[in-house]
């Protein structure tokens, strides 16, 4: 009997108390159809395939099938080769990085910028390496901050306080309690993805000066989407200047993969240098870089792209208000549809796809609390309102077929 064979039974129960509880992830099989987004081929087996409409995709303004970036990608292939070689410290800094870094600093108005492998991979090591800059570092932490910022500041090994979401008051009591010479960084969310919700930022700013504290600000459902040139909340509300690490990614509004900070040179170059995370391991491709370069100087010069998407998602919001479906209205692009129940939320959305050809994937514990599970739908500039009478039919019975409430039509 092999070790792994010993503890198999353990693998297999774990797995099974997911289920258990209605949270078993399924990864549907799809493939996008350039050109052609959201429309996507669902690959249901080996055997059979069913054309869909895609409507739960962080490619927020499909950038990933813009031509301008498909060609700049493919042109840097053809230029450089696939792999970029190694860590950014052997061989693995091209030119198509160094450019990309300077775009994204001049993108939120920073003297420098760093790129790393993941939007993940950025906030865990800059928030990690706080510490090792800042001896006797207090982190506070709002209680809605993604995985990756709660993994950083775990790793960071220094003091931490979570202050509830949003919440200014709370936010002032606990910076109140920490010694004044004592250094603080208060850690953050622009766009809550899950709530659709935005942060108070002038006012969490506005603290941060009276109490001494940096701010570290995560954009990544932001960058692209907000401002003028695309910039992100900060950039749209004027705040750029008021905050001093601003986190982003490449892989949701610009439609590739990879993440970054931009902030003071001198930042910037402490995180480099500290930050295991981006030293020890391989940089993102050329291509992939170049295409990220692509996608951010496009997206500065189209506002119009900006506007249309949050046309299609106002249309969506008011077409949910008037049928009387709970889902949380918020200020931004995403549209969380509220279910209740993990077991419902995964039939609906499997009943949905199977049924009508719409993906919408189930938002489950522990992304989000018990009890509040959710299908959450972010419409494109390309969703159309031919796709909209499609998916309102589809909920339409889908919603009454498993007794799911309504509220009250405004």
């Amino acid at each position: 009997m092999t070790t792994s064979v010993r503890y198999r039974d353990q693998f297999k129960a774990a797995v099974d108390a997911v289920r258990a509880e209605g949270r078993y992830r399924i990864f549907r099989d799809i493939r996008r159809k350039k050109g052609a987004f959201p429309r996507a081929t669902w690959f249901k087996d080996d055997h059979s395939e069913q054309d869909i409409t895609v409507w739960c995709s962080n490619d927020y303004l499909g950038m990933g099938q813009n031509n301008c970036v498909v060609e700049a990608v493919k042109s840097a292939v053809e230029a450089a080769g696939t792999g970029s070689g190694g860590t950014r410290n052997i061989s693995g800094t091209t030119r198509y990085h160094v450019q990309l870094e300077s775009e994204l600093a001049d993108l939120h108005a920073k003297e420098a910028s760093l790129v790393f492998t993941s939007g993940y991979v950025a906030n865990e090591a800059a928030l990690s390496t706080m510490s090792k800059i800042l001896p006797d570092l207090h982190i506070l932490s709002d209680e809605m901050n993604h995985a990756s910022m709660i993994s950083g500041i775990r790793n960071a090994r220094t003091h931490k306080h979570i202050f509830k979401h949003n919440d200014l008051n709370d936010l002032e009591e606990k910076l109140k309690a920490i010694p004044a010479d004592a250094p603080k960084l208060i850690a953050f969310e622009s766009v809550y993805s899950m709530d659709a919700d935005i942060a108070p930022i002038e006012g969490i700013c506005d603290l941060a000066d009276r109490y001494g504290a940096l701010t570290y600000i995560d954009e990544v459902h932001a960058v692209g989407m907000y401002g003028p040139r695309g910039g992100g909340v900060c950039e749209a509300r004027g705040l750029m200047d008021r905050v001093d690490i601003i986190q982003g990614t490449l892989a949701k509004a610009f439609g590739m993969i990879g993440g970054y900070i931009a902030a003071d040179r001198v930042i910037v170059d402490a995180i480099r240098s500290l930050a295991s995370g981006f030293i020890f391991t391989t940089s993102i491709p050329p291509s992939t870089a170049a295409g990220a370069l692509r996608s951010v100087r496009v997206l500065k010069i189209s506002p119009q792209m900006r506007d249309r998407h949050q046309d299609r998602a106002n249309v969506l919001k008011a077409r949910f208000r008037a049928a009387g479906y709970p889902f949380i209205d918020g200020d931004t692009h995403i549209v969380p549809l509220m279910v209740g129940d993990p077991v419902k939320c995964q039939a609906v959305s499997d009943r949905l796809i199977e049924d009508y050809g719409i993906y919408a994937q189930p938002i489950n514990f522990p992304t989000v609390p018990r009890g509040t599970e959710r299908l959450r739908f972010t419409p494109s500039p390309f969703h159309t309102d031919a796709m909209m009478d499609e998916l309102m039919s589809a909920l339409s019975e889908v919603w009454d077929e498993f007794e799911l409430e309504h509220v009250e039509a405004a």
